[in-house]
């Protein structure tokens, strides 16, 4: 299906003001949180890329059955302490939180069974050598694998790759081509990454935001999606303003090396006005049949706690993107505590349905 670019909107070119909304620095408050904790945790990624043709849109590829991942064992009623229906776990994202005592594991700080961690395999600015961080707990990967493979919970350890636009490639030419082969190249270094991990979850999520102001996360405050920088870790603009039909053919790049080069099926990780802001709301927007993980809407605090995809007793509740809602079977996380530049105290705090879990691909 080819994709149009009519009917979307200008697009800011100032990070801070999304088609209305005002942005909040999730790193930003993350490093804040992570300047009075331990900086265990934090890896540096090293290794090569390679770069290989890649097929098809990522608007159309085809959903796949939900199995391969534990829908869990309670019982049929919601109690205090559960995340809601059956096959729905809490779990943990990006920077280490404490999970204590022993196993099987208890969600931190909020209690229930440990369902799930979701780390950066990669950073796009990591992989440039702007001397930039990766997001990853090896014990809260350890813990979320030991309740998945011994205990039979939740759905053991997930990555995303932090994904850099078509404005930090180094041979930017504002060519569709370029831009899919810089997609192409960063789902090569995510599956490099991803090999030397123990990744029990079968979808790899690219994830697609406008950090801010993010000081060792990313130089970039657009990453790179609505902005042309002078050189990757410079941080210093040479043009604003990059066509939707470029920053969707480096997902579609992005999106086509993971689902042909391995077992993997690709996902994203945004919010609806950061998509909007970067793809636009015509077609280039479109991703009804693509697996999303969402941090709209969320909150600073960690009760009440998500019962299915709404905070229980409350309105707020999970906004997905792309054309996807919760009722849609690709809707499936919730980043509902942490994330956007909310602060919690503790870490980012995820909504996950494990029965939406698709197969491996063969």
């Amino acid at each position: 299906m080819s994709l149009s670019a009519t009917n979307y909107p200008p697009r800011s070119t100032v990070f801070g003001n999304k088609n209305g909304i005002t942005a909040r620095n999730r790193w930003y408050a993350m490093n804040r949180w992570r300047r009075t904790r331990s900086p265990r945790g934090l890896v540096t990624a090293v290794g090569a890329a390679a770069l290989v043709l890649g097929i098809a849109a990522a608007g159309n590829a085809p959903a796949r059955a939900a199995v391969g991942v534990h829908a869990g064992n309670r019982p049929g009623a919601v109690l205090p302490g559960q995340p809601g229906p059956r096959g729905f776990w809490y779990g943990t994202d990006s920077f280490p939180v404490t999970v204590s005592g022993s196993a099987p594991y208890a969600e931190p700080q909020i209690g229930g069974k440990y369902g799930g961690y979701i780390g950066m395999t990669g950073n796009w600015a990591t992989w440039q050598h702007c001397r930039d961080k990766v997001a990853w707990s090896p014990a809260n990967s350890k813990a979320a694998n030991t309740n998945f493979k011994t205990y039979h919970l939740g759905i053991g350890t997930g990555v995303y790759w932090f994904m850099g636009g078509p404005g930090v490639d180094p041979h930017y030419n504002g060519t569709t081509s370029e831009a899919y082969a810089w997609g192409q190249q960063q789902a090569a270094r995510t599956l490099y990454d991803v090999g030397k991990l123990a990744v029990t979850y079968p979808v790899i999520f690219a994830d697609v935001e406008l950090p801010g102001n993010a000081p060792g996360i990313s130089p970039a405050p657009d990453n790179g999606w609505n902005s042309v920088y002078t050189s990757p870790c410079i941080g210093r603009v040479s043009s604003r303003g990059i066509p939707a039909s470029v920053d969707r053919a480096e997902f579609n790049g992005f999106f086509d090396y993971i689902a042909h080069n391995s077992r993997f099926t690709p996902g994203v990780y945004s919010s609806k006005p950061v998509w909007n802001s970067i793809f636009g709301t015509g077609g280039y927007s479109h991703i009804r049949h693509t697996y999303e993980w969402t941090y709209l809407s969320d909150t600073s605090h960690l009760h009440p706690t998500p019962d299915g995809w709404c905070l229980r007793g409350t309105t707020t509740c999970a906004q997905f993107f792309g054309g996807v809602t919760s009722s849609d079977t690709h809707a499936v996380m919730w980043q509902w505590s942490g994330g956007g530049g909310t602060f919690n105290g503790f870490g980012d705090f995820d909504q996950i349905d494990a029965n939406r879990t698709p197969a491996w691909r063969a």
